[in-house]
């Protein structure tokens, strides 16, 4: 027992020390930051106002290191994302904002149930948004050397905001990763897609009207095609080459016209009813992240539309799950 507690509190020293060392570290990189953040038109004044108190959060690492999403297979991660609770709550949303909401998807031509879907599995209708300080949150991984560069330059990017009196620094709290309000935008996509559609003079991604406004911008610039195919579930034949398979979301490769990936589908009378001339692709999303995963199950046709909400977050199942809901929301509505 003693042997036990000797090695806890050696444990609990060495951690202690590593905190205060990367505390130490973390005041040396504010100071040369905020030389950088000079260097890129940022004023004094607001950069003294808004990085005072950040903070290095070693949670924040944490999280950067192990999403406990990437490893849930496909079938259970849209199952918790797409619930009939979940659709209950968007039609709930929707008839609250009934008016803001079919305006928006008339002046972008971006469907309803699509904003509703993503909304409600980015932030369940508001509800998540995330209470993490942006600001420190974006400091420490901009610190840590994993991606510096990318949160660097979506910090130096949200300050400008902030000096630009687009963005007020109080209300931002949200993801560890950085990313605000409803649909969890990062402050680059802020930068380029966000609209103040209340002219309030503020871009409020936490109010619906901006937020909505700003998502179908956001998706109308991508090329949504509005009533487009999103995917199918399939099942493949055994011959299938595996170089057909794609199995990352950073690049959707080897795609073919449905009629040449017709002869490898065993259920293809379920998508008969589509356009054999259809440029699409087919994804196995689990098989490089679960342990002894099938190599040909589950599988998936995919279209244009589903490498849009790549864009949108580079992760083969929260397209998939998108989709899922949407087509929910849509037979409800």
């Amino acid at each position: 027992m003693k042997l036990i507690k000797f090695f806890l509190l050696i444990f609990i020293i060495y951690n202690t020390n590593l905190l205060a060392n990367d505390d130490l570290k973390f005041l040396e990189w504010k100071k040369n930051f905020k030389k950088l953040a000079l260097k890129n038109q940022i004023s004094e004044k607001t950069f003294d106002l808004v990085m005072t108190d950040a903070k290095f959060i070693p949670k924040v690492i944490e999280y950067d290191r192990f999403q406990p999403e990437f490893y849930e297979d496909t079938k259970t991660y849209i199952s918790k994302r797409t619930s009939k609770k979940k659709v209950q709550k968007g039609i709930n949303f929707y008839m609250n904002n009934i008016n803001l909401i079919n305006m928006v998807e008339k002046k972008y031509e971006i469907e309803k149930d699509l904003l509703l879907s993503l909304m409600g599995i980015e932030t369940n209708y508001g509800t998540y948004l995330g209470k993490m300080d942006i600001i420190s949150s974006l400091s420490t991984l901009s610190y840590d050397k994993r991606r510096s560069q990318f949160f660097t330059n979506e910090l130096l990017t949200l300050l400008k905001l902030i000096d630009k009196n687009k963005i007020n620094h109080e209300t931002l709290y949200g993801s560890w990763a950085g990313a605000f309000g409803f649909f969890q935008f990062m402050p680059s996509t802020i930068k380029n897609h966000a609209i103040d559609y209340n002219n309030d003079n503020y871009i409020n991604l936490k109010n619906p009207e901006d937020a909505y406004a700003s998502a179908a911008n956001y998706l109308n610039s991508m090329g949504w095609k509005k009533n487009s195919h999103c995917f199918y579930k399939i099942n493949l034949k055994k011959d299938i080459s595996k170089k057909y398979l794609n199995v990352s979301a950073r690049k959707i490769k080897n795609k073919k016209t449905l009629k040449y990936f017709k002869k490898f589908i065993q259920n293809y009378e379920d998508i008969a009813f589509l356009d054999e001339n259809l440029k699409v692709a087919i994804i196995t999303p689990d098989k490089d992240i679960i342990p002894n995963a099938e190599t040909l199950s589950p599988a998936y046709i995919v279209f244009e539309n589903y490498e849009i909400i790549l864009k949108w977050n580079r992760s083969l199942r929260f397209a998939l799950a998108v989709c899922t809901l949407k087509n929910k929301i849509k037979n409800e509505i």
